[in-house]
């Protein structure tokens, strides 16, 4: 008898009849980059993407929210007078961030999934995620900051905290805040799995937040290693998160599949800027099809285990079709 794998390949309701893998609105989260002015500012190296002031905010989660896009993570990007050595605006109750968690709370409630990125390199006037004694990122003190920090957004009304930080024992700290504050049902995403690396550049320019001295490689992961990650990943469940994310995306996939594979939780991977922009770049020079790679991209992480995506081709992949 001779196997032909092609039979199940001969036409499109065939190959959707058998398809393994499904991408769908629901599985996508889309960032957005808050900043106090109204308006929009636009990010030349994340084309398509723009920072907002809260109306304008208000206005694309609205038009998200008709596309089928129910989840969306807010990363502040405060004035450069407001960035100071103890990050003290980070957990401001009238902060930036609070704010524009109480507005679109307020207008879309549990229609939304509100999630805030915990972290404090836009805050600090170092652009690291910590605080620092000289040239060292301190940890215990940092992580201080951060439960603060997660505690004030959750107070606004956040769905989710997304400690993006990577300081040790931070979830444990944040876990036991958000009991403390009466605000047990908050749920954390950690960034579990977060690769120190060149992935970011974009980003950093959205939300002006690169280190004036040395770099993260001291508490961002080192890519070479996977047990490491796994081990840290675990960890954070046992400190208190409700889900696990690994982040940069398509670099990390076998990581994606071995924490789906070990961790009894939500796995989310986040595609990021420079995955986001390479792709942007190339078809602006006409070298690749933009549509079909972004398709592909999101539907390799899906595949790898991810039960959600983190991306900022969300709204035009929905808004074009292209998924």
């Amino acid at each position: 008898m001779l196997i032909r794998s092609r039979r199940l390949r001969t036409t499109p309701a065939v190959r959707d009849l058998v398809a393994e893998t499904d991408l769908l609105p629901r599985h996508l989260v889309q960032g957005h980059f808050i900043q106090p002015r109204e308006g929009a500012t636009e990010i030349p190296s994340l084309p398509g993407i723009t920072r907002n002031g809260i109306q304008e905010t208000l206005r694309q989660v609205e038009a998200d929210l008709k596309l089928g896009i129910r989840a969306a993570l807010l990363f502040g990007v405060p004035e450069r007078a407001e960035k100071s050595a103890d990050a003290a605006a980070a957990y401001a109750e009238a902060g930036l961030v609070p704010r524009a968690v109480k507005a679109l709370k307020e207008a879309f409630g549990q229609d939304l999934v509100l999630m805030t990125d915990v972290c404090l390199c836009a805050y600090t006037d170092t652009g690291h995620c910590g605080l620092n004694h000289g040239a060292e990122i301190v940890n215990d003190e940092s992580v201080a900051v951060l439960a603060r920090m997660a505690v004030a957004h959750a107070r606004a009304g956040a769905d989710v905290v997304a400690p993006s930080d990577m300081m040790d024992g931070r979830i444990r700290a944040m876990r036991e805040a958000l009991e403390a504050a009466g605000l047990p049902n908050t749920a954390i995403l950690s960034y579990a799995i977060k690769h120190a690396g060149a992935f970011y550049g974009p980003f950093r320019d959205a939300a002006d937040s690169s280190p004036k001295f040395g770099d993260r490689r001291s508490y961002q992961m080192d890519p070479r290693n996977a047990r490491e990650g796994l081990r840290d990943a675990l960890l954070d469940l046992d400190e208190g998160a409700d889900a696990l994310l690994v982040k940069p995306a398509l670099p990390n996939l076998d990581l994606v599949w071995r924490l789906r594979e070990q961790a009894p939780c939500p796995i989310a991977a986040y595609h990021v800027s420079s995955e986001y922009s390479m792709v942007k770049a190339a078809a602006r020079n006409g070298w690749v099809d933009e549509a079909a790679l972004f398709r592909e991209h999101l539907l390799a992480i899906r595949r790898a285990g991810a039960d959600c995506i983190v991306t900022y081709a969300a709204r035009e992949a929905l808004r074009e079709h292209w998924i």
